[in-house]
C-alpha cells in the first residue's frame, strides 16, 4: 500500500504562484509514475501533470508554460509549481501514483489517490 498526503493549496490572486507538495510514503518502491489531477466543481476531473521515475514529463495544455511538475525520490516527494494562476485554475488537485509501467497512464490506472487540496484563484 501507498500513501499519499499533499500539501500547499490555499487561496491566491490571480498571476500569484502556488507549489503544492505530496509526500508519498509505504511501498514506494512500486510507484512509477506520479501525477496530479484536478476536479473543479461541476467539471470532470482532468490530469494537470504528472512525472515518471524516469523523467518523463506531461502536461495538460491548460496548464503548459505554466506549471511544473517535479521529483524528488530521496523524499519521496512530487512537487507541483503553479504560475501565472488564473481563476479557471480553481479546483481540488488530487496527488496520485501509478505502479504500472505505462509512462502516461490513464486515470484508471492510477492506483493511489491522496485526499485532495483546495486551490483557489481569485480575479
Amino acid at each position: 500500500q501507498v500513501q499519499l498526503v499533499e500539501s500547499g493549496g490555499g487561496l491566491v490572486q490571480a498571476g500569484g504562484s502556488l507549489r503544492l507538495s505530496c509526500a508519498a510514503s509505504g511501498s514506494i518502491f512500486s510507484i512509477n509514475v506520479m501525477g496530479w489531477y484536478r476536479q473543479a466543481p461541476g467539471k470532470q476531473r482532468e490530469l494537470v501533470a504528472s512525472i515518471s521515475s524516469g523523467g518523463s514529463t506531461n502536461y495538460a495544455r491548460s496548464v503548459k508554460g505554466r506549471f511544473t511538475i517535479s521529483r524528488d525520490n530521496a523524499k519521496n516527494t512530487v512537487y507541483l509549481q503553479m504560475n501565472s494562476l488564473k481563476p479557471e485554475d480553481t479546483a481540488v488537485y488530487y496527488c496520485n501514483a501509478a505502479t504500472g509501467i505505462a509512462t502516461f497512464p490513464g486515470a484508471d490506472e492510477y492506483d493511489y489517490w491522496g485526499q485532495g487540496t483546495q486551490v483557489t484563484v481569485s480575479s
